[in-house]
């Protein structure tokens, strides 16, 4: 009996390894950037904190971990860089503040959670995780949002930290073009830099997450879509998608869920549900951006409508890879 229980739970752990999911991670700095502003430089930096977050990410995935770890692991390294429009680096309201947002999504439960508007969360992406797993809540904003992050015990930050030095010259140029009558600041070049991650691990379950500072010069306590479940973050059993762009357009598309949802339930492939949505219908609503999208089978795609967009993947072979622009 003992020699056939033994037998048994042998064939069950080769079954298993057999059937385990190959881990990947697709991860995205924003989209909008400009061809003329990548100085050698810059683009030299930019790569080096890609790479450093797919090693972060992919580190937990190759050790067993999940895929709710592998994003939350990805995304503390953007928000950490200076280089993205996401924790330090955020960009700056019209009063001068920075307002931080951001979700999480597990689609192996279809948990979720968000913030949005806080001011002195170091990784917002962490309050998220905290509001999904320590409250019954999915989506916490400003004073609210900060009250419950330190009843969970999380440390506060001076909101200097988040500043940096071209993140500050760019709202006052765009103050001053308001100050001549020029177009108010809502246009092309100040509604990027959001970072996000899509994850799928050995037991075949996926994740998505998304962090921002939002819009430069931006009023009234505007929120876009990266703190939004279904709009800029959403992953279920098949499909786990971030968004990055012009919120307000990602918004009205509901385009993370709209991804997920043409490829459940019309049977199109990964690639074909993401193009569709980003390609085709938010610049015909007038908007722009991109999006990674990472189904159970491990396809991935990263379609965008811009110059380019910060991204990176670990393939079904473990190597690294990261692009900037769309050549």
């Amino acid at each position: 009996m003992r020699k056939l229980t033994l037998t048994f739970l042998a064939a069950m752990l080769t079954a298993s390894a057999a059937t385990a999911a190959t881990p990947m991670l697709v991860i995205h700095g924003g989209a909008g950037v400009i061809r003329a502003d990548l100085t050698p430089e810059k683009e030299k930096l930019v790569r080096a904190d890609l790479e450093a977050a797919l090693k972060a990410g992919y580190g937990v995935l190759k050790n067993g971990g999940t895929s709710l770890d592998a994003v939350s692991k990805a995304i503390v390294v953007l928000e950490d860089s200076p280089r993205f429009n996401a924790g330090k680096g955020a960009v700056f309201t019209h009063d001068g503040r920075n307002e931080l947002d951001s979700s999480i999504m597990d689609g192996a439960t279809l948990r979720a959670g968000a913030v949005a508007g806080v001011h002195h969360i170091k990784n917002p992406v962490l309050l998220a995780r905290a509001v999904m797993e320590k409250s019954p809540h999915v989506f916490m904003v400003g004073e609210g949002a900060e009250a419950f992050a330190r009843s969970v015990g999380f440390e506060m930050v001076d909101p200097a930290y988040f500043r940096t030095d071209e993140r500050w010259k760019q709202l006052q140029d765009v103050l001053k073009s308001e100050a001549k009558g020029q177009k108010a600041a809502l246009g092309r070049m100040i509604h990027y830099g959001t970072v996000g991650a899509v994850a799928l691990d050995q037991a075949g379950h996926l994740a998505a997450a998304t962090s921002t500072g939002g819009m430069t010069n931006k009023r009234y306590g505007r929120v876009g879509d990266s703190p939004i479940i279904g709009a800029g973050t959403y992953a279920n059993a098949k499909c786990a998608v971030s968004a990055t762009g012009w919120g307000e357009y990602y918004i009205r598309a509901v385009a993370a869920h709209d991804i997920c949802a043409r490829h459940e339930y019309a049977g199109k492939s990964i690639e074909q549900a993401a193009k569709e949505v980003v390609i085709d219908l938010i610049p015909g609503l007038g908007g722009d951006g991109g999006v990674i999208a990472l189904d159970a089978q491990g396809n991935f795609t990263t379609p965008f409508n811009t110059d380019g967009m910060y991204r990176g993947w670990v393939d079904k072979d473990g190597k690294i890879h990261v692009a900037i622009l769309a050549d």
